[in-house]
């Protein structure tokens, strides 16, 4: 059975030590896909995230010409072990002016920009489209760098849908991007750009700490076996972060020991800037987006009502562009709880005081989705609309948070109408 249209977490109160496996990282899943394609040989990525994002880059790789196989994990169920036989930067099919290739990548931002970049590679047309609101996210500046290098692109308004031709191979060139917008601009063009002879600068930045997904990207690149073999993914620090969270709520606003640490396997390459946010509990005054936490600062900011103090949050623009408008939709979820939140500008302050249930909006946002259910564990009444949204890159999710401790949290999750408490079968997004 489907996932309930809405759904409501009943909160935990006894504090019992996790250890839970998560999912492996979507961000250096769809990178490492890329790059997988890119090599001489046949590679093997182990730990892959099977999720939304990461099944439409495997099947637009397969539309490509690609071969890719896929088989089960046997230690994390939203895992699977994925080959790729890589061609070295040869894309074995292209469409044709007037019918060009189709590739449709959902609202995933990663394949929508590193498979833009990945293209030019190719003989023939390609058109890159997804649904309604990936067309609403930016792409100029990816589209406007692929120009400068001399590729042809066909673009309204600088959105998706996106036509481009490729070059048949590699095309040496220069562009300069900006990452205002997003850092995936210059990810897409940093994966490719080895093999297509690119020389790619940042509009913008210096040193590329300033850029942590950018700084991954780099990294990557260099780890990754140019020639193909097995290459391990690390579980997804951004998902991680909503059990850091339940563990610190669980506990009264106490971190866990070290030898309780509540998410196994926990991410230590410093390859993931979200790897960071057990340092940020409990809170401090001020986090920025842009020099502290990547997505996990959604997390943060619904668990700053229980701070005890106000907190504020900086340099939140890029969260306007993502798979919501996640500036308003958290100050807006936030407040029906009860929560005083302001908004000026780029920031969001959030004061200390009492939260009360509500039915929360997901806007089709996974991220929104996740860290209100996390909420949930510790505020009585919380309802989740449209949660099988979290298959986006956490289709497990409830699942987790519903299973046994250590393994879980041990909530229940009912079905508000009947008051049902779904099964463990009932709780995967599908």
């Amino acid at each position: 059975m489907p996932l309930p249209a809405l759904i409501e977490i009943e909160p935990v109160s006894r504090p019992q030590p996790l250890r839970v496996t998560i999912p492996g990282s979507k961000s250096i899943t769809n990178r490492a896909l890329i790059l997988a394609a890119l090599a001489r040989g046949p590679a093997t990525l182990r730990g892959a995230l099977w999720s939304e994002d990461t099944q439409v880059m495997v099947e637009c790789l397969r539309k490509l010409g690609f071969e890719v196989t896929v088989e089960a994990d046997p230690g994390e169920p939203a895992n699977r072990t994925i080959r790729v036989v890589g061609l070295g930067g040869i894309i074995p099919r292209g469409g044709t002016a007037a019918a060009p290739l189709e590739l449709h990548v959902g609202n995933a931002g990663t394949a929508a920009r590193f498979l833009a970049a990945f293209v030019c590679l190719g003989e023939g047309w390609f058109r890159l489209s997804g649904v309604p609101r990936m067309h609403e996210r930016p792409q100029a500046a990816l589209l406007n760098a692929l120009r400068q290098l001399g590729y042809r692109v066909e673009s309204v308004s600088g959105r998706l849908p996106a036509v481009i031709q490729g070059a048949s191979g590699p095309r040496p060139g220069r562009c300069s991007v900006s990452i205002a917008e997003s850092s995936q601009f210059a990810s897409a063009l940093l994966l490719t750009a080895p093999t297509a002879g690119w020389q790619v600068d940042l509009d913008g930045t210096g040193d590329l700490d300033d850029a942590p997904y950018v700084a991954m990207t780099s990294r990557l690149t260099e780890a990754y076996p140019p020639g193909g073999g097995v290459f391990k993914i690390e579980p997804d620090a951004s998902s991680g972060s909503y059990f850091w969270a339940a563990d610190w709520l669980l506990r009264g606003g106490r971190p866990a020991p070290a030898a309780e640490l509540p998410v196994a396997g926990w991410p230590t390459s410093g390859w993931q800037v979200d790897a960071r946010f057990p340092r940020y509990l409990p809170l401090p005054a001020t986090v920025s987006r842009e020099a502290d936490l990547g997505d996990s600062i959604m997390t943060a900011i619904v668990l700053a009502p229980f701070a005890g103090y106000p907190v504020r949050f900086t340099e939140l623009g890029r969260l306007r562009v993502q798979e919501c408008e996640r500036v308003r939709a958290l100050r807006t979820e936030l407040s029906k709880c009860g929560a005083r939140v302001e908004e000026e500008g780029e920031t969001l302050t959030v004061f200390p005081g009492p939260l009360h249930g509500a039915e929360i909006e997901t806007y089709q946002d996974h991220r929104m989705a996740m860290c209100f259910a996390t909420l949930g564990l510790q505020v009585p009444g919380l309802k989740i609309r449209n949660p099988t949204c979290v298959k986006k890159t956490f289709p497990n999710f409830f699942q987790k948070l519903a299973a046994r401790v250590p393994e879980g949290i041990g909530a229940r999750v009912r079905e508000p109408g009947s008051g049902r408490v779904l099964g463990l079968e009932e709780l995967h997004a599908d």
